[in-house]
């Protein structure tokens, strides 16, 4: 009797290759109380969980965002290459409707950069927006009065007559914050950027198409379309999620707080400008 033929034959199929897909979409930074954006507080644990999938081979960020801090923006792509570079990952960012200002700080943490020839990229720059109300308060009889211990304490306050003592300060700031993000880009796209310094970091902007031909991006594609290109038909794309349920983001315990709904306002105001630029 053979009784290989009583023996099951066991076969083992190797596992399909894994994708983390992290998305990145929204304004970067505290918008008010609440309407919470892109932290680093927030996307730590997805950050953390995207590189440790069992058969991974690769991270792929899906980034749709107008910008907004530059601190949360080098936080998270910063915390971004440090995993990659200790998990030897290689990480690949594909830019949705907008990855300008921030939002593109966030795709160079990318190898690989792709967008779609619609996409909006770019806005190497940095920009600070408020209002004038010294005038307004006065023809409407209203005395402000403001108390503080340090001379530029009250700096680039809106109801007072602007200062260029004030705007040379906060000029001084903005070049600081510019010169990270160049160094970022420089250090990121090295030789792939073709275009002069001059334009690329002036802020302006351009679609996907124009972007590879100046070095911001790699090439155009969607997400799965490039991974299974890269890694196979039958790679699987895992989606990871830090940030808090949609319930829990609009929906509080307890009496709302009348200041709170105030600020959520104009957090509302703010993040509809930061889109506004970028939208056609």
């Amino acid at each position: 009797m053979n009784f290989r033929q009583f023996i099951p034959i066991q076969r083992f199929r190797e596992p399909a290759p894994v994708v983390a897909v992290l998305r990145l979409g929204g304004v970067i930074g505290r918008l008010g109380p609440l309407r919470g954006g892109l932290e680093l507080s927030g996307l730590e644990k997805a950050i953390q969980r995207a590189f440790s999938l069992r058969h991974l081979v690769a991270v792929a960020l899906a980034v749709n965002s107008p910008g907004g801090s530059p601190v949360q923006s080098a936080q998270i792509f910063r915390r971004i290459r440090a995993l990659a570079d200790e998990n030897d990952m290689p990480v690949f960012a594909f830019a949705e409707d907008v990855a300008a200002s921030g939002g593109y700080w966030l795709a160079l943490a990318g190898d690989e950069i792709y967008a779609d020839a619609s996409s909006v990229i770019g806005s190497i720059g940095v920009l600070f927006r408020s209002f004038g109300f010294a005038d307004a308060i006065a023809r409407l009889g209203i005395e402000r009065r403001v108390h503080a211990a340090g001379e530029r304490k009250s700096a680039l306050d809106s109801f007072k007559p602007e200062d260029p003592e004030d705007v040379a300060l906060l000029t001084n700031l903005q070049a600081d914050l510019h010169d990270a993000f160049k160094d970022a880009v420089r250090t990121r796209r090295g030789d792939r950027l073709k275009g002069a310094e001059d334009d690329l970091f002036s802020g302006a902007f351009w679609s996907g198409k124009r972007a590879v031909e100046l070095g911001l991006v790699d090439g155009l594609g969607d997400l799965r379309s490039v991974m299974r290109e890269r890694f196979g038909e039958k790679v699987r794309l895992k989606p990871v999620d830090g940030r808090r349920r949609w319930l829990r983001r609009r929906f509080a315990i307890g009496a709302p707080d009348p200041f709170a709904v105030g600020e959520g306002v104009i957090a509302a105001v703010e993040e509809r400008l930061l889109w506004s630029r970028y939208r056609f």
